[in-house]
């Protein structure tokens, strides 16, 4: 998405999670010649998938016997490539209103302004939010010296860096920051990670080299002024390290909670699940469509399988809320050269010649 942020851009849908569901909902939307954006807390695409369990193996995708959480994602982003969809990742919405001529807009924490003729709620379980390290002080130094997600490499390079965590994310942006920050520091209570045994080795590595260094203990304060961090204090089993540190990225996992999501005036279930027809997927707010685990309706199975079905359905109902005074004809991928070319793929009877 452009950088200038003075003038809201405009969507024929905004799909608020960039999971699976999400995902393959760009695919759907694109097929039927309707563009989207996807706005996620996270700072990359795949939901809970890559977030969660990676490299955790999934079975019951339809023609993958088995195929990782990244994988998918990776397979996804693959699929929805010809349909040029914008990200607004580490984006949190904060708020929604309806304009008079039945659009919506969007704003995120972030400042971003996206005006939207349908929205589709694609949250999974619901909005992620980093878990917290309790240290006194800690907000005077959050979002200046004090992060839980990468927005931008660049805000790393030069920095005496720490990052604290054990899990996918603390091994990926050691790994990453550590040929541009000026040192990189990873903290974790265990010398024992959550992380890809790749990712592990080649941490193991830089740190035999000298270019990274591992303390294994626990954040115990921060020292600063003024939102700037100057140095950390970790505690180990031999007692305090003092780290000289302007940069923290901390990653110690998700809560997962509905958000602002909650305040849009929809009918929930047990005040976490969205309410949705079996027809379209749509909300008790017209244009405001749910698929995947966020919403509810008799019968639901959460599975991402089901979030595929919801997603195209969706997408059907969704192309006569953006294009109301256009005529939708239901095509097959396979026969409609329309939508081969949408697809950048050569027609299959040129393939088989």
């Amino acid at each position: 998405m452009s950088a200038d942020r003075s003038q809201p851009q405009r969507y024929d849908v905004a799909i608020v999670g960039a999971g699976p569901t999400g995902l393959f909902a760009v695919f759907e939307l694109g097929l039927l010649g309707l563009n989207a954006v996807l706005i996620d807390t996270l700072d990359k695409p795949g939901g809970q998938c890559s977030e969660l369990y990676p490299e955790k193996p999934i079975y019951d995708i339809p023609s993958w016997p088995v195929i990782t959480g990244q994988g998918l994602t990776d397979k996804l982003l693959e699929q929805i490539a010809p349909f040029k969809a914008d990200f607004l990742l580490g984006r949190r919405v904060n708020g929604m209103t309806r304009q008079e001529d039945g659009r919506f807009l969007i704003g995120t924490d972030a400042g971003d302004t996206v005006d939207a003729g349908a929205i589709f709620i694609a949250a999974g379980a619901g909005c992620f939010t980093p878990r917290r390290p309790k240290l006194e002080g800690l907000e005077a130094f959050e979002n200046r010296s004090v992060f839980y997600a990468v927005r931008s490499r660049a805000a790393f390079a030069g920095r005496d860096l720490v990052i604290a965590g054990g899990g996918d994310s603390a091994l990926d942006w050691t790994l990453d920051l550590v040929s541009t920050a000026r040192s990189v520091t990873l903290v974790h209570r265990s010398d024992r990670f959550r992380a890809a045994p790749a990712s592990v080795s080649a941490m193991r590595a830089l740190e035999a080299e000298g270019r990274v260094r591992f303390v294994e203990g626990d954040l115990a304060a921060l020292h600063g002024a003024a939102g700037d961090l100057s140095r950390i204090d970790i505690r180990t089993k031999g007692g305090t390290v003092e780290l000289p540190a302007d940069r923290l990225l901390a990653f110690y996992g998700l809560n997962i909670e509905l958000g602002p999501i909650a305040e849009w005036g929809l009918d929930l279930a047990d005040g976490k699940l969205v309410r949705v027809d079996t027809e379209k997927f749509q909300t008790s707010t017209p244009g405001i469509f749910a698929i995947g685990d966020i919403n509810h309706y008799p019968g639901k199975l959460k599975l991402i399988l089901s979030g595929f079905h919801e997603a195209a359905l969706a997408s059907h109902a969704a192309f006569k809320v953006v294009r109301p005074n256009e005529k939708l004809r239901f095509q097959y991928t396979t026969s409609s050269s329309e939508l081969q070319q949408r697809l950048n793929v050569a027609p299959i009877a040129e393939a088989a010649e």
